[in-house]
Parts: structure tokens; sequence; C-alpha cells
């Protein structure tokens, strides 16, 4: 079997994470009574601090959801511009809510509250008023970077004062969590939604949540069925999340440690670039000097390692719960290996 660095999401569901599915009570989620469903809404709203929570099959759904519920046709939003939100949901804020997108120039996915004051929209018939600020922690395009509290405090900050909205895209905050020992709810209080998945670190095969007061989930849950996210017995897959939610959170620090054993090891190949100190959480992200990053991918494929090149010299690796540590040596070997025979 390969050892597949592409991503977290292409984790598969553990046996005993099966047997919890095979096992699920389920109902109608739509009429509201599945009670695997309510009782993962349920834990995942008391985690974040939350007075409620929504379960949707996507992080793409929870978010667009979020954006649909806090806003108006012909608003804007401000943003990182290498945002899930903007780079990855196929233009869903227009498609889907009619809003504009303004993006923040950040630093690997993490821009100031300076910068976000500078974008807001003044009160004028001329322009979209500014009505949500989203916030990404971990960043994905940033290469798992964590957003500090400081700086999540002071975009909160400009937010209330000029009587913005804020939404977190915490698809891995449970990273961001493991990582700092600061508990979620800590950074989920700062937002008024916040969006986390279960199908990435955590390992279930679907599904991630949103959680906000009880009157904005209420509001969610009419688009959510608007765009077909309203699904019937669904605790079959609520059953894994609720699961992996449980049980493997913790865990998250094996696949960091294992992220660092990588990037320390790439660090000592020649023709690769990569500063060890930046990884975070479980992304390593390494530019190739003297072949074209998806050449390489694409070898590596073949030599049984797989990444994702995410641009002409960039490319992604991503512990997750398929690699073990006995996987990361043999991983730098092969990659160094294959260098040398492309140079």
């Amino acid at each position: 079997m390969p050892i597949d660095l592409r991503s977290d999401t292409i984790t598969q569901p553990t046996s005993t994470m099966r047997e919890a599915m095979a096992r699920a009570e389920v109902g109608d989620d739509v009429f509201g009574d599945d009670p695997t469903v309510l009782r993962l809404e349920a834990r995942a709203a008391e985690i974040l601090g939350k007075e409620a929570a929504m379960f949707t099959p996507s992080g793409t759904m929870a978010n667009q959801l979020a954006i649909r519920a806090h806003t108006e046709p012909g608003d804007e939003i401000l943003v990182d511009a290498n945002a899930h939100i903007y780079y990855y949901e196929s233009g869903a804020p227009a498609a889907l809510s009619g809003v504009m997108c303004r993006c923040l120039p950040g630093v690997r996915g993490v821009f100031t509250a300076a910068d976000m004051e500078a974008a807001i929209r003044p009160p004028d018939q001329h322009f979209a008023p500014t009505k949500l600020v989203c916030v990404e922690n971990t960043h994905n395009r940033g290469g798992g970077n964590i957003w500090s509290m400081e700086s999540i405090k002071e975009i909160a900050a400009v937010a209330r004062r000029h009587g913005l909205r804020l939404h977190l895209d915490g698809a891995r905050l449970w990273n961001a969590s493991v990582a700092t020992g600061i508990p979620e709810s800590d950074y989920a209080e700062h937002f008024d939604s916040v969006s986390v998945c279960f199908s990435k670190g955590l390992g279930a095969p679907v599904g991630s949540a949103l959680g906000g007061t009880r009157e904005f989930i209420q509001r969610a849950r009419r688009f959510r069925k608007m765009l077909g996210g309203g699904m019937r017995q669904a605790g079959i897959i609520a059953a894994g999340a609720l699961f992996a939610l449980e049980h493997h959170r913790a865990r998250l620090a094996e696949d960091h440690a294992n992220a660092r054993a990588l990037a320390e090891g790439l660090a000592r190949l020649s023709g690769l670039e990569l500063d060890p100190t930046t990884v975070r959480t479980n992304m390593v992200m390494f530019s190739v000097r003297t072949i074209p990053a998806a050449a390489l991918a694409s070898e590596l494929d073949q030599a049984g390692v797989r990444v994702l090149a995410l641009g002409p010299d960039t490319i992604r690796a991503v512990t997750n719960l398929m690699v073990s540590e006995a996987d990361i040596p043999v991983a730098v070997e092969i990659i160094g290996r294959t260098i040398h025979k492309l140079k």
C-alpha cells in the first residue's frame, strides 16, 4: 500500500468506528428525530461552547450555510486571499449567497486587524456593505498555520466595533486545539458561528457541523434543506462522526509529531526547501528547486508515496490516521531517492 500524504481527507473508518456505525440508532433527521444525530449535535455544541449545532454532509456546506445565514445578496465578506471559502469552494459565496469576497493579504492565512479594518466599506450606497469576516484556523493553504488567540481577539474587537459578524472555518480546529492546548470553545467564543469537520484528522467517513446560537442554527437549517443537505436516517454516518469526536481528537498529536519528523527528514535532502520550524500541525509544505512539483508528485506516486502539488514548485504532504510513525522514514527515503533519480 502506498504511503498516502495527499490529505487527511483520505482517512478510512477504523473497525471500531464501523461497529459504532452499524449499531447506530436512526430516525428521520429532517423531522429532527434521529437520536444519534441529536447526540452528535449536542456534543459538538458543548465542545464548541455554542447554544446549538447542526450536522452537515460537508465542511463546504457548513461554511456556505454560515455565509448565507449571516448575509443577504449584495453584501460583502472579508476573507484571506487563500482561504478555503474563497479558493476551494467553487465560487459558492457568489453562486449561493450572492455575496462578494474581498480578499485580505494574509501571511500563511493570518491577516491583521489593521488590514481588516482598512477593508471595511463605509456606509455609502455605492458600496456593497461589509457584513461578515471569515477566519480559517488552522489554515489549509497556510500549511496548517494556527491563528494566535491575540490575533483572533484583535479581529473580534474590530468586528464588534463595526457591527460585523464573525465566522470561523474550523475544519481543522481540532488540530489547533491539540497543538496549543487551548480548548476549542476558547477559540469559538469569539465567533458568531463555527464550522468543524469530522472527516479529516478525526477520521470519520462523512460529515461536519455548524455551531452558533439557536436562532442562527434554526435559520441555517432552512438553507441546509434548500441546498439538499437535509438527510433522513443520517444516524449511520453521525455515529462515525460521534465516535471520532470522542476517541480521535487526542491522537492528532501523533499526526503532528509525524509531520515534524517528516519535515526534519525532508529538510536534510538536497533539492528541497522548507523550514521545519513552520510545521505546527499535520501539514508539511516544501518547495522543489530543480524539478516541476507536478512531475515529482507523479513520479512519487509510482514509487509509493502520494503527495499533492499545489503549484509549479510547491508540494504539500499531510500526515493522518492512515500514516504511522514507521512510515515517515520510509517516505523520506523514497522522496530522496526519487529526487536523485529525476536529477
